[in-house]
């Protein structure tokens, strides 16, 4: 469908290419690759040679509309800064949308230094310590303006700009903000004009979902600012039927924050609450974790003056940790130099995401699609997140500071694991697996540091109990399979046996229920028993999910068992993987909640979500991709599942529907069904996955603000538009084999940073797959082993307007189940 382009005046001055080694110069221990030439989003070439600048296809504001939940702020490569806007909609206890900024919100209340990508908890978490820029007098408190009517600005779009690492806006004010970032701390330009007051407000306090407390101190002497917020929060607004218990209304970290500034203060000021000091220099005061009357009018923050009675640009250089103020000063210093500017912070940036997304090359596609693809890429590599500081150290779960283990190079956090398992964590291993690597490390040491618990959701390295089922089981046991080794594997892989064989102290608790339950592989014992989680007593969001999902993860962990010689635990995960079976009413052929005595629970439709977890039972019935022959038979073999796949994405005229909106069609804008398009493969007619992908490609995917489908889940419906884009997608958690569709590209090529080479050649981007080779041989097959990933290969295709109905439709040509 059609999508509404993103319409700005660049702000920024393209960046000279002599700039690269100016900005080494600057920057100290920044790996940058060759600079890019000009910031804001440029038109892809349509040539079949590869882009030779992708961060110029990237367009960050991508997913800032229609709920996608992405920002356009300035970033670098898996960072710990993202500094973005902060906008507001008249109530400053929350925001337009979860993590702070919305495309169709054109008013602003500071620019934050942390943020989530696409998480859909509204509010989510970070926004921390928003930094305002205004152009009247401090006479009032910032926190008692509640309704965002003194302090806030406007802006139009005309006025906004982005690029990868960069991001700067002319306010109504007449202030302008330029910001570039490095992993751990960052630069800000910002221009006064000329006979109006100029004045930063550092509003600590306001984090995005509040704060216990927040501390600022301003020092006129070293032209600083300093502080830190306690925070935390995640989803804590939701009552989940855990009402004043709900687990995640608490704070689990401190941001700690310093910037220093090339300017003199003529003027300093505190406020807490509703009374403002004058010339204060000190000041502490939360906020609170709830919204509205709860929360309005509480809060602390300070503000420093300037001298702009000829207009005055005013530079201040950033740092943050969540370790100590120290750790802050020592990254501000450490990654942006006392000569650093706002081009040469991103000039080194851009050219670190070009080296990111350079690992994939693309060519031959239309320059929205590269567009797309490339921001996808740049969404889905935001994260995780580097944790720790320079010097190794970082926060722990146990909020105690622990030390980066020897032989890795970064602790990394924040894990969406419900949603990660089905395509970003693939996309990231293919990519970097040394990174997928550093983080299974970090998950590892994070349970160990949580009592032995893989919390389903991480917030930075602390557990949210957010979602469903065992993500951390499938994740380490993916990454496993796609050839990720620099990790404590057999340490990790007892762990996660240990959780899922050993019920833990929290299993029969309903705190936090639904949605943030607090058990990690709830009611267990009961669970192994019955071999189904009863919806009437499983201490889970839904029965019927929670056995879809835990049967996946008990499916990687057999694969993983038996790449580890371990033959009896394979047996028994094997055996688990097929639990799924048990909530599968063969009465009505569906998935379905069921009750603790093993009976159905009532009142039962395809649409109902009585069970389920952000879906259907129409949906759900299909979260079998580790037994896709299984589920075909037990709804009447290949024949009739085709029949009722066609029907999950065709409306009753025939048409396709694939943008969501029906309880029992496919929904684009959420993970339990995404991998739906593909099973047709297993199903003996590829030429369905084919022409099914490429629909939601077309219709639920675009460019501009509301070019996402739905909320980007850390990178999740990012990632699989980039495995849409290049004809692959992961068959099943827990390996590495990868399932053939049709690319919108005439060439890929992949450069793992491992060193293995994956291409990809099309005769076009048509649709249809109509043959195919591998390394030279004819492929008869719609899949490609794990050797495709783990050794690198090419695979080329031959592609028509007409679906070839021949090609991969032999049962010895379909993907495997074992």
């Amino acid at each position: 469908m059609t999508r509404p382009r993103v319409h700005r005046r660049p702000l920024l001055r393209p960046v000279p290419l002599a700039a690269a080694a100016v900005a080494v110069a600057l920057l100290g221990a920044v790996v940058v690759a060759p600079p890019a030439t000009a910031a804001g989003v440029t038109r892809a070439t349509t040539a079949s040679r590869p882009v030779a600048d992708p961060a110029a296809s990237v367009d960050p504001f991508i997913g800032t509309s229609h709920d996608g939940n992405t920002w356009p702020g300035a970033t670098a490569p898996f960072g710990m800064v993202a500094w973005s806007p902060t906008g507001t909609a008249g109530d400053q206890t929350s925001t337009p949308v979860a993590n702070g900024y919305s495309y169709d919100v054109n008013r602003l209340r500071g620019f934050s230094l942390t943020h989530l990508n696409g998480a859909g908890c509204a509010p989510g978490a970070a926004g921390d310590v928003p930094i305002m820029p205004v152009t009247t007098a401090v006479t009032t408190s910032p926190s008692a303006d509640t309704t965002d009517a003194v302090y806030a600005a406007g802006y139009s779009h005309d006025q906004e700009s982005a690029s990868p690492g960069r991001y700067g806006v002319q306010l109504d004010n007449g202030a302008r903000t330029d910001l570039a970032v490095t992993t751990r701390a960052g630069i800000g330009a910002f221009t006064f004009p000329a006979g109006k007051a100029a004045n930063l407000l550092f509003r600590t306090s306001n984090s995005i979902n509040g704060s216990e407390d927040a501390t600022t101190s301003v020092d006129p002497r070293t032209r600083t600012v300093s502080g830190s917020v306690l925070t935390g929060g995640f989803c804590s607004r939701r009552a989940n039927g855990g009402g004043a218990t709900n687990p995640d209304r608490r704070s689990y970290y401190r941001l700690y924050f310093t910037a220093t500034f090339d300017r003199d203060f003529t003027s300093t000021g505190t406020w807490k609450d509703s009374t403002v000091q004058p010339g204060g220099t000190h000041v502490s005061g939360g906020e609170g974790y709830l919204t509205g009357a709860d929360r309005a009018g509480r809060g602390s923050g300070a503000w420093i003056g300037f001298d702009a009675r000829r207009g005055a640009t005013v530079h201040a250089r950033v740092g943050i940790s969540y370790v100590s103020a120290e750790g802050a000063v020592a990254n501000r210093d450490g990654e942006v130099g006392r000569r650093a500017s706002v081009d040469s912070v991103a000039a080194a940036t851009r050219a670190s995401w070009n080296q990111e997304l350079s690992r994939i090359r693309v060519g031959g596609g239309t320059p929205e699609r590269t567009t797309q693809l490339y921001t996808a890429v740049y969404h889905a590599l935001m994260q995780p997140n580097t944790l720790n500081d320079r010097d190794g150290r970082y926060l722990g779960p146990d909020q105690r500071v622990h030390r980066i283990d020897p032989g890795h190079r970064a602790v990394y956090g924040t894990y969406s694991g419900w949603d990660q398992y089905r395509a970003q964590i693939q996309l990231l291993a293919l990519l970097r697996p040394d990174v997928a690597g550093d983080m299974a490390q970090s998950m590892l040491r994070f349970a160990q540091q949580n009592g032995g618990v893989w919390d389903r959701w991480l917030h930075l390295g602390a557990p949210t109990h957010v979602m469903t089922g065992d993500p951390s089981a499938a994740t380490l046991a993916t990454w496993y399979a796609m050839g990720v080794r620099n990790f404590d594997v057999r340490a990790a892989y007892q762990s996660l046996r240990t959780q899922a064989t050993t019920q833990n102290a929290d299993a029969l608790s309903d705190i936090g229920c639904p949605g943030q339950c607090l058990a990690q592989r709830p009611g267990l014992d009961q669970y192994l028993q019955r071999q189904y989680a009863a919806n009437d007593d499983c201490h889970c969001w839904g029965g019927a999910a929670e056995t879809l999902e835990d049967s996946i993860s008990d499916s990687a962990l057999g694969y993983w068992a038996s790449s580890l010689g371990l033959r009896s635990d394979a047996r028994m995960f094997a055996a688990r993987a097929t639990y799924w079976e048990n909530t599968f009413d063969p009465a009505v052929g569906y998935q379905a909640a069921r009750q603790a005595d093993g009976s159905w629970t009532p009142d039962w439709s395809p649409s109902t979500g009585v069970g389920f977890a952000q879906g259907t039972s129409a949906q759900y019935t299909w979260l079998v991709p580790q037994d896709v022959q299984g589920l075909s038979q037990a709804l009447g073999g290949d024949t009739a599942a085709v029949a009722r796949l066609d029907t999950f994405f065709h409306d009753d005229s025939g048409a396709f529907a694939v943008t969501g909106g029906d309880a029992t069609k496919f929904d684009p804008t959420n993970e339990p069904d995404i991998h739906t398009p593909w099973m047709y493969n297993a199903l003996g007619q590829p030429w369905k996955t084919q022409e099914t992908v490429r629909r939601v490609v077309d219709d639920a995917y675009g460019t501009g603000p509301g070019g996402l489908p739905g909320n980007d889940d850390l990178g999740t419906m990012s990632a699989w538009y980039v495995f849409a884009s290049i004809g692959l997608y992961p068959q099943t958690p827990g390996r590495a084999d990868m399932l053939v569709a049709s690319p919108t590209f005439s060439t890929v090529d992949i450069r793992r940073s491992s060193g293995q080479r994956i291409v990809i050649r099309s005769s076009g981007t048509d649709t249809f797959v109509q043959g195919a080779q591998l390394d030279g041989r004819t492929l008869r097959r719609s899949w490609v082993p794990s050797s495709f990933v783990n050794r690198g290969g090419t695979l080329s295709l031959q592609v028509g307007a007409a679906p070839d109905t021949t090609w991969a439709t032999a049962p010895r040509d379909r993907p495997r189940d074992r």
